[in-house]
This record gives C-alpha cells, sequence and structure tokens, in this order.
C-alpha cells in the first residue's frame, strides 16, 4: 500500500514538471506592456477622430469660417469736436478733398506712362517742382531705344558677364543723359513725368498721395464720377483739425498726428493692442491725447468676400464731442491783457528776469477752470513777442511766499499753538548763530487777523517755533522736534499744496519738497519760503478756502454731446478731501483774507469785485540761467490768490508772477502784479454778474 503510495506521488511530481509553465523573460514582459500601451493610445486617436467628425463637425465649421473671415477697416473717420463752456467750437473738422491712386494688379510700366498722360491733362498741380532725377527716369521710358544706344557695347558685354548690374546699367543712362536731351520733352511730357512720379513714389503698393490740398469742385467731381476707368485713380473726402483761436490755449488743447505720422512710434504698442491701425490719426498732445477714448469715433467694418467684394458689417461713427469749463472770451480777454502787461512791464527797472506770468480763473464749488492764461515773452530783434505758456500753470513752479499764510496759521489753531484771537509781538527775532528775521516792518502786537491782513512773518515764525516745541527767547539756540515738518505738511497736502491737482491732462507737476528738516528750514516753510507748488496748486488751494473747506478735483471736462448736442455725460464735482477742521477756524480764516482786501496788503488787487478776499505773497526766488541745474541769480516772485463774492464766492482768482524783480540792480520793484490781478478781475465782472451768471451783451 505504502509502495503505490509512493509510486502515485512520483507519478504526481513528473505530471507537474512535464506541465510546469515557464515564468516569462524581462523582454517579453517588456514587449507585452508596450503592445498593451500602443492599442490604447490609438483607441483614444480613433475614438477622438470619430468624436470631431461626427459630434463637433458643425462647430469646428463654424469656427473655420469665421477665421477665415478677413475683414476690411474704413477710413479714419472725423474726431469729435471740442466747445467752450457756452458752445463755441475751440476745435473742429475741415472736410478735405484729395485724389490718390493705388496701382491695380496687373497695370504695366506701359499703361502708367499712358495713365499719366491722361491724368496730366485733367488734374492742375505744381509741375514746375519735379526734380531732374525724375525727369531723366520718365525720358528713358519714353525714348527707350535713344536711351539704350548710351551704353556702350562693352559695357553689355559686362552686364552679360555680370561685371555691372542692371541697376548700374541704369545709373549710367541717368548720368548720360544731357540737359539738351531733356529740352526734348514737351510741356505734357513733363506733366506726365510728374503725375508719373507721384503714381510710383514710395512702395508699389501703398496708396499714392496725388493731390491732398486745393482740390478743386470740378476735379473731386470728375475723379469720384469716372473712378471705375481711371485705372487705379481715386478722390477721397477726408479731414483736418482746425483750431479756429490759434495760439489760445493752444498747448493745452493739443494736437493730433497726421495721416503720414499717424500713431507715434512709442506709443505703438498701447494702441495697437486697443485695436488701432499704425496709420490712424491719434491726439498726440494735451486735451486731444487726454481725451482721446471719447473724441476717436469708430471705423466702418468691412468683410471681404471671396469675389473681393466688400459688405459692410458696423457703420463708421464720429467721434464724440466734449464741451469744456473754458469760457472762450474770458480766455482771450485775459490773454490779451496778460500780454499786453507783460511787455510793458519789461521797460520798467529790475525787471531782466522778469519773462511770464499766469492767471488762472476757477469755480471754486466744482473745480471747473475757467481760465487758463499763462504767456511767455521772449526777445526777438530788439523786440518782445510773447507765446503761449498756458501749461506752465500745472508743469513749472514757483515759491509761493505768504500766500500759504492761511493753511500755516491753520496749523496754529489745530495743534493749540495759537487760539483765535491770540496776540503776539512783531518784532524781529534773533536765534543762535542765524540772521535776524523780521517782517517786511514791524507791526507790534497784533492778533491772528491782522497777522493776515499785514502779512506778519513773525506770527507764523512764533506759530511754527511752537508746533515744533520750542520756546523762544532771544539768541536762544533753535531745536525743533522734526515732526513738526509732517505737521505742517499734511495740513497744506489738505488745502492742495504739495499734492496734484488731478486735472484733466497727460501730466502734472506736484512741486518741489526737501527731505532737510533743519529748524530754520520750518520757519522759512510757515511763510512760503521752502516747498514750491504750482501756479494750480495755489488755484486749488484758494478755493479749498473760498468754499469752506472742501478740496475738489481740478478738471477742464464739463459735458460730453452726441451729435446733436444732447448731452450723454455731465461731469459732477468730485471732492478729494475735507480739511477736517473746525467751521470756527475756518471762518477765521476766511475773515482773515477778507481783511487783507479791506485794509491790508491786498488793497487795490480786486477793487472792483462784489466783497473780495484774497491773499498776496511775495518771496525770495533762485533762477538758473543757463539751465546747468545750478542756480546763478537771485530774484524776488509775486504771487496772488483771492475770491468774490466772500460770502458766496463765484469764482477764485490766481496770479504768480515768477522773477518780477531783481533785487540786485535795485529796490524798485514791478507793480505789474498788481495791475494784472486788477484788470483780470474786472475782465471777470464784466462778462459774469455777481452770481456767477454770464451777462449777455446782445
Amino acid at each position: 500500500m505504502k509502495q503505490n503510495n509512493n509510486m502515485k506521488t512520483r507519478a504526481k511530481k513528473k505530471y507537474k514538471t512535464k506541465y510546469k509553465m515557464e515564468p516569462l523573460k524581462e523582454e517579453n514582459r517588456r514587449m507585452m506592456i508596450l503592445f498593451i500601451f500602443v492599442l490604447i493610445f490609438f483607441s483614444l486617436i480613433i475614438f477622438r477622430i470619430l468624436y470631431l467628425n461626427i459630434f463637433m463637425a458643425n462647430y469646428y465649421d463654424m469656427k473655420l469660417n469665421k477665421m477665415s473671415d478677413n475683414y476690411v477697416y474704413g477710413e479714419s473717420v472725423p474726431r469729435g469736436r471740442i466747445l467752450d463752456r457756452n458752445g463755441k467750437l475751440l476745435a473742429y473738422n475741415k472736410a478735405v478733398k484729395s485724389i490718390y491712386y493705388k496701382r491695380p494688379s496687373g497695370v504695366s510700366t506701359e499703361d502708367e506712362v499712358k495713365t499719366a498722360y491722361d491724368i496730366s491733362k485733367i488734374l492742375s498741380l505744381d509741375y514746375n517742382s519735379i526734380l531732374t532725377r525724375n525727369l531723366k527716369e520718365f525720358y528713358i521710358l519714353i525714348n527707350k531705344d535713344y536711351t539704350d544706344k548710351l551704353i556702350t557695347d562693352e559695357e553689355y558685354e559686362k552686364l552679360e558677364n555680370r561685371k555691372l548690374t542692371e541697376d548700374e546699367i541704369y545709373e549710367l543712362k541717368i548720368d548720360r543723359i544731357t540737359k539738351k536731351d531733356l529740352k526734348t520733352m514737351s510741356k505734357e511730357d513733363k506733366k506726365a513725368a510728374y503725375v508719373y512720379y507721384l503714381m510710383n513714389k514710395g512702395y508699389f503698393y501703398e496708396e499714392k498721395e496725388i493731390k491732398v490740398k486745393n482740390v478743386t469742385d470740378k476735379e473731386y467731381a470728375y475723379f469720384s464720377e469716372n473712378s471705375k476707368k481711371l485705372n487705379g485713380f481715386y478722390s477721397k473726402l477726408e479731414w483736418e483739425r482746425v483750431y479756429p483761436y490759434k495760439d489760445t490755449l493752444g498747448i493745452i488743447l493739443g494736437s493730433v498726428s497726421s495721416k503720414k505720422s499717424g500713431i507715434p512710434k512709442e506709443e505703438a504698442k498701447e494702441y495697437l493692442e486697443k485695436g488701432y491701425n499704425l496709420n490712424d490719426r491719434v491726439g498726440i498732445s494735451g486735451l486731444e491725447k487726454y481725451y482721446e477714448n471719447i473724441l476717436r469715433g469708430e471705423k466702418a467694418i468691412y468683410k471681404l468676400g471671396d469675389d473681393g467684394k466688400l459688405t459692410l458689417v458696423k457703420e463708421g461713427k464720429k467721434g464724440t464731442d466734449i464741451m469744456l469749463s473754458i469760457d472762450i472770451d474770458l480766455q482771450l480777454k485775459i490773454d490779451k491783457m496778460l500780454e499786453r502787461e507783460l511787455i510793458r512791464a519789461k521797460s520798467e527797472a529790475n525787471t531782466q528776469y522778469f519773462n511770464r506770468s499766469y492767471v488762472i480763473i476757477e469755480n471754486p464749488y466744482t473745480g471747473e477752470i475757467l481760465s487758463m492764461s499763462g504767456k511767455k515773452i521772449i526777445s526777438e530783434n530788439g523786440e518782445y513777442k510773447a507765446y503761449d505758456n498756458s501749461e506752465g500753470a500745472f508743469l513749472s513752479t514757483v515759491t509761493p511766499g505768504s500766500v500759504v499764510k492761511g493753511a500755516s496759521i491753520m496749523v496754529g489753531y489745530t495743534t493749540g499753538a495759537i487760539d483765535i484771537g491770540t496776540y503776539m509781538q512783531d518784532s524781529c527775532i534773533k536765534l543762535y548763530n542765524l540772521p535776524e528775521k523780521c517782517s517786511w516792518k514791524t507791526l507790534g502786537y497784533i492778533n491772528d487777523l491782522d497777522a493776515l491782513a499785514f502779512s506778519s512773518n513773525v506770527y507764523q515764525y512764533k506759530i511754527a517755533m511752537k508746533v515744533g516745541g520750542f520756546d523762544y527767547a532771544y539768541g536762544k539756540e533753535l531745536k525743533i522736534n522734526e515732526k513738526a515738518f509732517d505737521t505742517y505738511r499734511n495740513m497744506f497736502y489738505r488745502f492742495g499744496l504739495g499734492v496734484k491737482t488731478g486735472i484733466d491732462y497727460p501730466k502734472e507737476e506736484d512741486g518741489y519738497k526737501s527731505d532737510n528738516r533743519a529748524g530754520d528750514l520750518l520757519i522759512n516753510y510757515a511763510i512760503g519760503q521752502y516747498d514750491t507748488y504750482t501756479p494750480l496748486q495755489l488755484s486749488q488751494y484758494a478755493s479749498t478756502i473760498a468754499n469752506g473747506g472742501t478740496r475738489y478735483k481740478t478738471r477742464f471736462l464739463k459735458k460730453v454731446l452726441n451729435d446733436k448736442g444732447e448731452v450723454l455725460y455731465e461731469v459732477k464735482p468730485t471732492a478729494l478731501n475735507t480739511l477736517g477742521v473746525k467751521k470756527k477756524y475756518i471762518k477765521r480764516v476766511r475773515l482773515g483774507f477778507r481783511k487783507v482786501l479791506e485794509y491790508g496788503t491786498g488793497s487795490g488787487y480786486m477793487d472792483s469785485a462784489p466783497y473780495p478776499s484774497g491773499k498776496t505773497g511775495t518771496s525770495e526766488s533762485f533762477i538758473d540761467l543757463d539751465g546747468d541745474g545750478v542756480i546763478d541769480a537771485e530774484s524776488v516772485s509775486n504771487n496772488f490768490i483771492g475770491y468774490a463774492p466772500t460770502n458766496k464766492p463765484v469764482m477764485t482768482i490766481t496770479g504768480a508772477f515768477p522773477d518780477i524783480q531783481n533785487p540786485n540792480t535795485g529796490e524798485y520793484k514791478s507793480y505789474a502784479n498788481q495791475t494784472i490781478i486788477s484788470k483780470a478781475t474786472d475782465i471777470f465782472f464784466h462778462l459774469y454778474d455777481k452770481n456767477g451768471k454770464k451777462i449777455n451783451k446782445n
């Protein structure tokens, strides 16, 4: 029995050994994995192909059609107009009739020569402007047999042997055509030569200007009616920008690029991303640039079919009009007066450096600029000529002087350095290692109102020292807490001094601010003898006081209008900040400003205005005469801010008169600043009543 079991066991082992599966070799296993991967990969591809061809066929047909569509933009459309606040045109478009040529496909040189003769009989051009070179080139075309003989056999042989090029052969012909040869050309030949030159000027595929100025109605009509048979010639009605008041506000309004110049190269990327073409006409400066998106309009869009025909997809749309806050009547009168008074002042003593002035009139409750006059005079051939410098009102800076004392005394109120009615002695102060510092005259024992009315420097010095934590004593060394600079600057910023006004213009300066925090500079700061500001910042400061403590964004734009003159959008006043001080302090400063014109240093400045207020300012200034960045001379400058009527102002007026006196040549100072402010006030209240309504003179 046991033997039988052993035999069965041996038989089973033998059977297992015989039929045992051999393990897969490493190479076979890798092949199996690769086979499975390839099978899955091709299965996915087949599935994707079936999906795209069956389920997504319609979608991709539609997308293909859309991508293969060619769209063509029409001609540049006229820009929107710019109007003043009363609807008078400051910039508009004038239609210009033009004749162009674009070479049709398949046209030969012989065809163009024939067309040139035909067109020269129709079109009146200045044919005398053709160059000798152009005449010779045309002479070669109409006298081929003769000009071929100007080349020697030896030269032709060099051409065949590639020792001379076709271009070199051509230049030899040009050189060998004589004046006598050209005299054989008739008047008709020369006229046709000029037309041919215009037809082939520049790249062959470009649109060529044939006549873009002074096209007569007869010429325009002929080319309009016969464009199909004129072999590439056609008429176009284009536009050019017109500024009827010429240099008045010329810099502020800006300018538009020409068709030739198109988009400025340095801004090409930005404009192309917005959908412009390189040859589009755009605003390149001033308000034309700032309001490009409104003024530009929209070009027509056409779909180009397979047959070459154009189908209108979207009609072109003229640019939108903008209305400015400027009153051009007021602007013109102040410009003319400012120019006259500047030139007159040059005949006075000590005015060697006095060559520019600014006058700004603003609505204190809206920030609207009613007029912005800036003039600079230059001596030319012994005579002074004035040029528009209105942009300097916010791109140049002045040392403000005492006009800032309204903001300075507000620092005193809010810090507790003084209170309403505080009296202090105005007499010269002397600090250790510093020169004596005084007001323009000794004013005695005065309060805060008289300190403003008579423009006391000493009153402000003493406030600044208290704000800086310093108790004044004669001969004492001045030590100031530097945080006092931040206290002053923060208050000045709230008034708009040292910060940008927000003017709607491509650029604006915010003045000079030094990091030097020496104690004597703080007391200079308090009287406007440290930081510098733009005349427009002084205007915003004046408006903030005039309206009772709100700083509004300064602006030119008043409304956006459609073609019918209907208002699409009216700009609302934008409050940038409030002073954030007690109303009694604002009232006190306003009362002080009233005293300035009632009996103080501002007497005679705004006499024609109803119940005016304001502040005068005189400052020591410095000039870089040769532009090398180094100060060359000292000067005295004047500034003024005012408003009227005091209780509810309808205007603020700001005047800046840099370098009005050369103190090194004498003590006399011109009164041009007072005269200009007085006359500008007269002009305003001759045009407007005390309620700010324009007076109808008709």
